[in-house]
């Protein structure tokens, strides 16, 4: 479990699928409010408090992001109230009920965030000996995106090719459609093999 302080209200929590079969968990299972489901939402809570400092109200707001052979994305927003000094009265039962509203969303394709053109300089190089993807670049807020639609892969390429992936950048928590709305489009198509045909080693 990867945690990260994206504002003062607000966290940004990565699962592997390897954390959730830890705790006897399957991804379909955060679609059900279980007993497990909420052990594992006190958990990252705990977690994030200890960690980053994390204040829960005792409403918050969990958006649940599904990645194609990745993980999950958990961003946990806390509830602005206006009514401060309540809110602290109450704190004695925070620990005892906490009110989530889940929104939950899945996505096929494969979405990776990269601090540098470096990094994905050196995954083209990396990948193009090995598999035939093409995929798509963008730029955005001096980070760079590499978007691999499901159509792009065969089936047993996913887990090696996401293993790959991980070892030059990260699962992106931004939509594809926020990169592509307001990112510039780099390299539309076959993006990895341009990429290492123009930057060979």
């Amino acid at each position: 479990m990867r945690l990260e302080r994206l504002n003062y209200g607000k966290i940004k929590v990565f699962l592997t699928y390897d954390d959730l079969s830890e705790r006897g968990l399957t991804k379909e299972d955060l679609w059900r409010d279980s007993f497990k489901v909420q052990q594992l939402f006190r958990e990252m809570i705990e977690q994030a408090c200890d960690e980053l400092g994390f204040q829960p109200t005792s409403s918050l707001s969990v958006e649940v992001f599904s990645l194609q052979a990745q993980g999950m994305v958990i961003i946990v927003t806390t509830k602005d109230t206006e009514h401060i000094e309540e809110e602290e009265e109450e704190d004695d039962y925070v620990d005892e009920y906490i009110e989530m509203q889940v929104t939950l969303d899945e996505s096929t394709d494969v979405f990776f965030e990269f601090c540098t053109f470096e990094d994905v300089i050196q995954l083209a190089n990396r990948l193009t000996p090995v598999y035939q993807v093409g995929g798509t670049l963008y730029s955005y807020e001096n980070r760079f995106y590499l978007l691999i639609e499901h159509d792009q892969l065969v089936g047993g390429q996913m887990s090696d090719l996401v293993a790959l992936l991980a070892e030059y950048g990260h699962p992106s928590t931004i939509t594809k459609y926020r990169v592509h709305e307001y990112g510039k489009l780099l390299v539309e198509q076959e993006a990895i093999i341009y990429i290492a045909n123009t930057f060979k080693p």
